[in-house]
């Protein structure tokens, strides 16, 4: 693993509805600016809750599928493709660092790329020119255990590997569905993880379901949260030193927000707040 000339930071963006591939929006905008503005990465290393396996597996295709794994969308969104080249020769290297904390990780040639990878790659890097990697989300309903599987891959970012946790900072997908239209308690969310996050309270952030202003209505279940402690984790010892992208809600209900973690001194989006 050759190291790189900086430190890349971890992110954690919200995929939203596949329908994010064709309304980009202001989240669409702050990820644009993010691959824009971050150095260019050998590749990127992205986890999604749309592929959950009990032991990790890396999607190791040379030139994963665009999978559309949704329905009830507008037809455009089954014609986009996301031709991004795999990165099969990474998938040694996070072998590597997983055995080192007792992990496994098998390989998947015929496993593509869900929305929750491709759709928003679509908006960082739109060329489709910075190979990919996919690698499954354990099966827990552990923040910690999504934690320290981040931080077995931290070593990455020193190597020009950019590490993302695709997932949702607000996910009720009955209220999506169902029309709500109720930003107020999604904003509350929102804005309770990042006051945790300035404060660096890790304690906090990991103990959501009990702190955090209706925690379970914004996550009845916690897989669309959990690639948030993993691109935590994948940041090391400066995951405080974050940035928000602060997107809004789209939908009535679903923040947009992501979060830089490991930023240090990296250029950025102008529209960032930093902690």
């Amino acid at each position: 693993m050759a190291p790189s000339a900086m430190s890349l930071p971890t992110l954690f963006l919200s995929h939203g509805s596949p329908a994010f591939a064709l309304t980009p929006g202001r989240a669409g905008a702050l990820l644009g600016e993010v691959g824009r503005s971050l150095p260019r990465p050998r590749a990127v290393l992205i986890v999604s809750p749309h592929w959950i396996t009990h032991e990790p597996v890396a999607a190791s295709a040379a030139a994963p599928q665009t999978v559309h794994d949704f329905g009830g969308f507008p037809q455009a969104l089954y014609a986009l493709r996301y031709p991004a080249p795999g990165a099969p020769g990474l998938v040694d290297e996070v072998a590597t660092l997983l055995s080192h904390k007792g992990l496994a990780i098998s390989s998947d040639p015929a496993r593509g790329l869900d929305h929750g990878a491709w759709v928003p790659l679509m908006h960082v890097y739109p060329a489709a020119d910075v190979p990919v990697l996919q690698v499954s989300q354990p099966d827990t309903p552990s923040p910690a255990a999504l934690l320290e599987f981040g931080r077995a891959l931290a070593p990455l970012r020193e190597t020009g590997v950019l590490v993302i946790g695709s997932g949702s900072l607000t996910h009720n997908l009955r209220e999506f569905f169902g029309g709500i239209d109720a930003p107020a308690y999604a904003e509350a969310f929102a804005d309770w993880m990042w006051a945790q996050i300035i404060a660096g309270d890790l304690d906090a952030l990991l103990d959501y379901r009990r702190r955090a202003p209706e925690a379970v209505r914004a996550h009845p279940s916690d897989e669309h949260l959990l690639p948030l402690f993993f691109a935590i984790g994948a940041a090391g010892e400066q995951w405080a030193d974050a940035v928000r992208l602060e997107a809004g809600i789209s939908d009535g209900v679903l923040s947009m927000d992501g979060f830089l973690f490991g930023a240090g001194s990296a250029p950025l989006p102008a529209a960032a707040t930093r902690s």
